[in-house]
């Protein structure tokens, strides 16, 4: 859900700011609100918190297997700096994460860096279409002709041992998450984010690991969220999915979990159907339930976190029943305590049916609070 919730509120413990009061000089996220594209696309400066968050399962042509993430953060430090003239003024913090899941080799690679804007490390330009950390960067080649406002992205990012060189079409419309222009997650004005995604990114081009480059194709997901305030502090943690279909639709659902076990109610989730019509979902219309038997728990050696890595979905309303697993266990992104929470991130697998017929795909699931709460505050 970042966010997905995606999540995904994922990772911005790193800024070291209390979650549970919101700076009268940012904007909350309010019903009502009209999304604009291309415009919706870029930054926000209005809002406190912001990201970008592409993940994707790809193939080589030998048939070999990839997942793959990278994300863009910011988050507002002080907006009376936004005009200040000094360049090294720290405005925003800018956080991004990339990883690349080599499932048939075994092997999860990733990397982290945080900058600030300063002279150009970090930050987004709507007018050329980028969005960047570094040399880590994505692309937006802008049409006004096309669907949403755009006809291609392109995005490349570079770490020790790894790249990844793609470019994205899309075939479907941009899809707002939530109800009224918001995607609430929990009860009081604010408590929301506005919340958009692609879910269907028709992705081409180059995964390199130790050297060896891959060309490769398959499907990818973008999401972006923009807010002021969204979790409260009884919520520790969030289970986060994006599927995509081998029938063309996609399925986006995430629970919220609270400290004394429960699932928050303002959970939710979006199915898209092929032609890219979107419907929402509250909780009481689909389940998600982890399998907590010992064989498909996976515990991580670096945190202690133990992490469900079979999960199975119901969404009684669409003849949905599903189970998703993954190939690569370890998919966990470990964080710099006490600065940035450890997450596990990675590429899964959905099998099931549809009103009795088969349905199979691929998509990303996020887990986040298993190796310590998520803090709010």
């Amino acid at each position: 859900m970042r966010s997905r919730v995606g999540i995904a509120i994922a990772c911005l413990a790193w800024a070291g700011t209390a979650f549970g009061v919101e700076p009268p000089e940012y904007r909350k996220a309010l019903p009502g609100y009209t999304f604009q594209f291309p415009r919706d696309y870029f930054d926000h400066p209005e809002f406190r918190t912001e990201w970008w968050y592409y993940t994707g399962n790809l193939r080589s042509r030998d048939g070999k297997r990839f997942g793959y993430e990278l994300t863009f953060f910011r988050h507002g430090v002080d907006r009376s700096k936004r005009e200040a003239a000094n360049v090294w003024d720290v405005k925003d913090v800018w956080l991004a994460h990339f990883a690349v899941s080599d499932i048939d080799g075994g092997r999860f690679h990733h990397a982290e860096r945080m900058n600030r804007a300063g002279a150009g490390q970090a930050g987004v330009n709507a007018g050329r279409g980028l969005v960047w950390n570094g040399n880590w960067r994505v692309q937006w080649v802008l049409d006004p002709r096309a669907t949403g406002g755009f006809s291609q992205q392109k995005l490349s990012a570079i770490a020790r041992g790894f790249r990844i060189d793609l470019e994205y079409r899309t075939q479907k419309p941009p899809v707002v998450q939530g109800t009224d222009g918001v995607s609430q997650k929990s009860a009081g004005a604010g408590r929301a984010s506005h919340y958009v995604s692609l879910t269907r990114l028709i992705t081409s081009g180059a995964v390199e690991i130790a050297g060896r480059k891959f060309e490769v194709e398959g499907l990818s997901w973008m999401d972006h969220e923009f807010f002021t305030h969204s979790l409260e502090s009884n919520q520790t943690g969030w289970d986060w999915f994006s599927l995509q279909f081998n029938d063309g639709s996609e399925l986006m659902l995430y629970r919220l979990r609270r400290k004394d076990g429960s699932v928050e109610p303002y959970s939710s989730g979006t199915y898209v159907a092929p032609d890219g019509k979107s419907t929402h979902l509250t909780s009481s219309r689909y389940s998600l339930e982890p399998t907590r038997s010992a064989e498909q728990m996976w515990t991580s050696p670096t945190t202690q976190g133990r992490y469900p890595l079979r999960w199975r979905l119901r969404v009684p309303s669409l003849g949905i029943e599903a189970v998703t697993t993954t190939r690569l266990e370890q998919q966990e992104i470990v964080g710099r305590a006490p600065a940035t929470p450890s997450y596990w991130e990675g590429a899964v697998e959905v099998h099931g049916t549809r009103n009795g017929q088969p349905l199979t795909g691929s998509g990303y699931l996020e887990m986040t609070g298993y190796a310590g709460a998520v803090k709010m505050d």
